[in-house]
Parts: structure tokens; sequence; C-alpha cells
């Protein structure tokens, strides 16, 4: 990124408040914060959301017989109003999902979204099996020119979406990837991180004792620069474009260490329902 170096004079009691951001980690140095106040101050807001809801969920048989896998309860609310929620406590209220296998169930649920205090667009994906990436690209015309959210449709989490907004801000990233820790890290998105990037990234690998525990947790912040990564020929973004992200150090990784659960595996929405505290 093209950079011009300036010099400046700043009151002491400002030069403190710039110090207290400094980290060492993800704000390196005092130029390193100035950067980071004038882009979160400058850089347009993170007001929209594509939330990917049109997997079959063959894994969560027989409950996927009858509903869309985001439609499957938790505390006898759907999983996908969960996330709806904790988009709007962030005031991220203009939001689309993407629909496909039983999604007349999602719109019958949710309507307009005027009920919910949010806004919604539906992306109707047909019969056909997409996979992540087409999408995304299909709610291209939705986004705009500005920076958004993704979430998967399958995701329970109490992520802190501001503290993520401001994490992408200060990586100066196209694309920011919320990573949890698991046990077993085989059943999902593999990643390792050096600092704020990600520079490893295995999509369900075998299982092997030197894998690393933190995994892909379904929540992305995306550039509009994201859509050149995409054609109408790609399947899956964990297989096609973050692995080229990761080559052009791209992809930045926002770890947390709130609730996390996939009630897309067996084993993780069990978990969900035993533990899951909103």
């Amino acid at each position: 990124m093209d950079r011009q170096r300036l010099t400046i004079t700043l009151k002491k009691e400002i030069l403190k408040q710039l110090d207290a951001y400094i980290d060492g980690a993800r704000i390196r140095n005092r130029s390193h914060a100035i950067e980071y106040v004038l882009a979160k101050y400058f850089s347009p807001k993170v007001k929209k959301a594509v939330i990917l809801a049109g997997g079959k969920g063959l894994k969560m048989l027989p409950f996927t017989y009858e509903m869309p896998k985001a439609m499957i309860p938790v505390n006898n609310r759907p999983v996908l109003e969960y996330i709806i929620e904790n988009l709007r406590r962030y005031d991220i209220r203009d939001i689309a999902i993407s629909i496909g296998h039983q999604g007349g169930k999602i719109k019958q649920y949710f309507g307009d979204g005027s009920k919910f205090g949010v806004h919604l667009t539906y992306l109707e994906q047909g019969k056909r099996e997409t996979g992540t990436a087409s999408p995304v690209l299909q709610a291209k015309k939705f986004i705009g020119a500005n920076s958004f959210l993704v979430y998967y449709g399958d995701v329970l989490s109490n992520i802190d979406l501001d503290d993520m907004i401001d994490f992408h801000l200060s990586a100066n990233a196209i694309a920011t990837m919320s990573l949890t820790s698991v046990t077993k890290s085989s059943d999902w998105g593999v990643v390792r991180v050096q600092g704020s990037q990600v520079h490893s990234f295995l999509e369900k690998p075998d299982a092997r004792k030197d894998l690393s525990h933190l995994i892909n947790a379904g929540v992305y912040i995306f550039e509009p620069k994201f859509f050149d990564y995409i054609t109408p020929d790609t399947k899956r973004l964990e297989k096609e474009i973050f692995p080229k992200l990761v080559e052009q150090h791209k992809l930045a990784g926002y770890m947390f260490a709130g609730q996390w659960f996939d009630v897309g595996n067996p084993g993780s929405y069990q978990k969900a329902v035993q533990m899951w505290k909103n």
C-alpha cells in the first residue's frame, strides 16, 4: 500500500490516548496507531451483512428433512434468529439471506425482518447446491462499494463484531476471517497465523497430531475488492479463494474467545443445546 511520510505535532494528552492503542501486535507503534484511528474515522462503516443459509445440511438429518439447517432450534429458537440478533446488536441491520433448501420456511418465519429490527433481502439459490462462493457473488449488487460482513448460517456465536471490525481496519486486509480454538480441528478449516495474518489454511485436513487447534469460525469481513477473486465458476471460498489470499498475504485472522458452535455438526450441535448462553 502506498504511503507518504508526514511530520505532525500533537498535544501530550492526545499522544497518551494514541499510545493506549499500541499493543505490539495489532497496533505496532505510534505511526500505526495514527493510521488506525484515521482509517476508523474515515472508512465506511460496515452496515451490510450476507448470511449463507442455503445448504442442504445432510449431516443434520432427520432435522433437515423438514427445515433448513439455519432453522434448527437451540433453546426453542432457530440458529438464524440468534445470528440476526447478534448483527442487530452491532447496528448491522441491512441483511441479505441466501436461501435454497426449504428456504420458504425462512421467509415465512422472518418476513421482511421488521419484527426483528432489521431489513431483510432474500437471494434465491434455487434447488441446486451452489457452494459458498456463488451466494457471495450473487450479493454483489446488494453490497455495493462498501466493506461487508458474511456469516455462515450454521454458526452460533457471541462474537464481538465491533472489535472484529476494528481489527479488520487495522490489518489492512482484503478479508478477515474469524478464528476460534477447538480440540479436534480436522472437522473444520485449520488455520495458522503469524501476527494478524493467516499464513496457512487447510480445509478439513486428515487428522494428525501436528495440526493447529485454530479453525475458521465462519464469520468474515470482506472488502469490495474481494469480488475480484470470485468468478461464476468458483464453488467454494474455502478451497479456491482463501488459499489464494493466504499466498498473497491478504487474509487476516481475528481470534475471539467467546462461545462458538457449528450446528451443522451433530457433536457441536449437541454441545450447543447443552451449553449455549445468550
